[in-house]
C-alpha cells in the first residue's frame, strides 16, 4: 500500500508542468546599456527557451554586479577596462581568458565581443578648446580655471578620475558630480568647461565638443561583452547560443547611431533593439514607435502598472513604518530616557544618502527590486511617525490620564481609549508626512528595478528627455496631492471635531 501511495504520489509531481525558466537582464543607467539591455533580452527571448525580463538602469557598476552576483541577475553588458579596473582592481586590461580566470571565483565570467571600444575620455566645447590651444588631457594641467563637471560614478571609480587628475597632475578647482544624461546640456549652457564623455556617445556632433587626446595612454580599452553568471550557458543552452550570435556585430559607428536613435530622435529602446536585430536577422517580435507629445506619454499603456507598483512599495512600506515606528514613539514617551537613543537612530537614518542605502541593501537582500526598496522607504518613513506620536503622547495634559487612573482604568485600556484618541491629530499629521515623502523617494526604487514612475524619471534622465522626465514627475507631484487630500479626510472620519477644533 505504502509503495502504491509513494509511485501515485511521485506520478502527480510527475505530471505537474516544469516551472518556465527564466532569465533576467540587467541594465545601467545609460544610454547604451539600455540599448544592449534590450538586444540582449529580444535576442534571448527569440531562443524560445526562457521567460526574459529586462531589469533596466539599476545604477552604477555596484549596484549591478551586486544584483548579478546575488542571481537578481543573470547577465548584463560590461566593458573590459570596467572589469579589470573597477571590478577586479587591475593595473592594466589582460585578454579577455586571464579575466575569465580571475572572474571564477567569483562566479561570473565574460564573453561574447559585441565588437567597439566604448573608452572614457574628456570633451570640451571645440571653440573654448581652440582658443586655449587644450588639445591633450596634459593640456589641462595649465589651465586651472576650468570648471569639471564629472558623472557620479567616474568620480568614484579607480579607473576615473583620482587615477586621471594623478597621471596628468590636475590640479582643478573641485570637479561638479553631474549626471552623464545631463552632463551635455550643462557644458552647453556653459555652467561646466570640461565633463567626461564615453567615444560612443551620440551628442558629441550635435553638441560641437572636441575629444581631448589621452596622451599618456591612462583610459584602457572598453571593449563591450556580456558579463554573466558562469551556470547561464548550462542553465540555458539554446539562449546562450542565439546570445554567442551577436559577437562582432556592433561596431563604433553603430553603436553611435543606435545611441543617436533614442538620445536624438526620441525613439524607444525596445524598438531600436528590434529594428537593430531584425536587420541582422534575428528572429524578434516588437514593433517600432514614433516620438510621442508629453500627453501621450503620461497616459502610455504603462500607467496602470507603474501607478499600482508606485503605490503599493509607498504604501506598503507606510503599513510596515507605523508598525514599528508607533511602538517606538510610545517607547520614547514611557521610557524617557529612551528618546535620546530612538531620535538618534531614526534620525541617522533619514540622513543616509537614498542611492547608498539601496546599494548596501541589495547584498544584504540577495536580491534587486521590491524588497530592498520596501526597507529603505520603511526606513525612511520611521522619524515622523516616531516623532509624531512621542509628542501627541506627551503633550496630553497629566491631570486627565490621573483622572482615568483613579477610575480603576488599565494602563491598556488608557492607552487605547484616552491617550491614542488625543494624540490622533498629531500621530496622524506624522504619517501624512511620511506617506507625501514616501511618494517622492519611490522614485529612486527605479534605479534597482523596483518600477513605479521612477522608471520614466530615470529614462529621462538617462536621454536628457525633458517630455519622458515629465510624464513620471507629473503623476509622482499628483499623486504626492492626492495623497495629502486623502489624509486629511481619513483625519475627519477619524478625529472627533473637538480634537480637531483643539488642534
Amino acid at each position: 500500500m505504502k509503495s502504491l501511495t509513494a509511485f501515485l504520489i511521485a506520478a502527480c509531481v510527475a505530471s505537474l508542468p516544469a516551472a518556465a525558466a527564466t532569465l533576467q537582464v540587467g541594465s545601467k543607467r545609460f544610454t547604451e546599456s539600455y540599448i544592449l539591455g534590450e538586444i540582449i533580452a529580444q535576442a534571448a527571448r527569440s531562443a524560445g527557451e526562457a521567460e526574459v525580463a529586462h531589469q533596466r538602469g539599476l545604477g552604477n557598476t555596484a549596484i549591478v554586479l551586486n544584483a548579478l552576483r546575488t542571481g537578481s541577475i543573470d547577465i548584463y553588458p560590461e566593458y573590459t577596462g570596467t572589469i579589470a579596473r573597477e571590478i577586479l582592481k587591475l593595473p592594466d586590461v589582460p585578454p579577455l581568458a586571464e579575466l575569465n580566470a580571475k572572474l571564477a571565483p567569483l562566479g561570473l565570467a565574460a564573453a561574447v565581443p559585441l565588437g567597439f571600444n566604448n573608452t572614457y575620455a574628456l570633451g570640451m566645447r571645440a571653440a573654448d578648446a581652440k582658443a586655449k590651444g587644450v588639445a591633450r588631457i596634459s593640456d589641462l594641467k595649465t589651465h586651472t580655471e576650468l570648471r569639471f563637471g564629472l558623472s557620479q560614478e567616474f568620480l568614484g571609480r579607480a579607473d576615473g578620475w583620482p587615477g586621471l587628475a594623478r597621471t596628468y597632475g590636475l590640479d582643478p578647482a573641485p570637479p561638479r558630480g553631474i549626471d552623464h544624461g545631463l552632463a551635455y546640456e550643462a557644458i552647453a549652457q556653459g555652467q561646466v568647461d570640461v565633463i567626461d564623455i564615453y567615444s560612443t556617445d551620440a551628442k558629441l556632433d550635435k553638441y560641437g565638443l572636441a575629444v581631448l587626446a589621452d596622451d599618456a595612454g591612462y583610459f584602457p580599452r572598453y571593449d563591450a561583452v556580456l558579463l554573466y553568471r558562469a551556470d547561464l550557458p548550462a542553465r540555458l543552452p539554446r539562449v546562450w547560443a542565439a546570445l554567442t550570435r551577436l559577437e562582432g556585430r556592433i561596431d563604433d559607428a553603430t553603436m553611435r547611431r543606435l545611441n543617436a536613435q533614442a538620445e536624438l530622435e526620441g525613439r524607444d529602446f525596445a524598438a531600436i533593439a528590434a529594428d537593430w536585430l531584425a536587420q541582422q536577422a534575428v528572429q524578434v517580435a516588437a514593433a517600432g514607435t514614433a516620438p510621442q507629445g508629453l500627453w501621450q506619454r503620461l497616459v502610455a499603456p504603462d500607467f496602470g502598472r507603474l501607478a499600482r507598483e508606485h503605490l503599493l512599495l509607498v504604501f506598503a512600506a507606510l503599513a510596515a513604518s507605523c508598525a514599528i515606528g508607533i511602538p517606538l514613539g510610545l517607547l520614547a514617551a514611557r521610557l524617557r530616557p529612551s528618546a535620546p537613543v530612538v531620535f538618534g537612530v531614526t534620525g541617522v537614518i533619514q540622513t543616509i544618502p537614498a542611492l547608498a542605502l539601496l546599494a548596501f541593501l541589495i547584498p544584504l537582500t540577495g536580491r534587486i527590486g521590491p524588497i530592498p526598496a520596501f526597507i529603505a522607504l520603511t526606513l525612511y518613513a520611521l522619524l515622523p511617525i516616531v516623532r509624531n506620536t512621542h509628542v501627541g503622547l506627551t503633550q496630553i495634559p497629566p491631570q486627565m490620564l490621573e483622572a482615568a487612573r483613579a477610575l480603576g482604568l488599565r494602563p491598556a485600556v488608557v492607552l487605547v481609549k484616552i491617550e491614542l484618541p488625543l494624540a490622533a491629530p498629531t500621530l496622524l499629521a506624522g504619517i501624512k508626512t511620511s506617506a507625501v515623502v514616501n511618494v517622492g523617494t519611490a522614485t529612486i526604487a527605479a534605479l534597482i528595478g523596483a518600477g513605479g514612475f521612477g522608471d520614466r524619471i530615470v529614462t529621462g534622465l538617462a536621454l536628457n528627455d525633458q517630455t519622458a522626465l515629465l510624464a513620471g514627475a507629473i503623476p509622482v507631484a499628483i499623486l504626492a496631492v492626492l495623497v495629502q487630500v486623502g489624509f486629511d479626510l481619513v483625519e475627519r472620519l477619524v478625529v472627533p471635531p473637538g480634537l480637531r477644533r483643539a488642534e
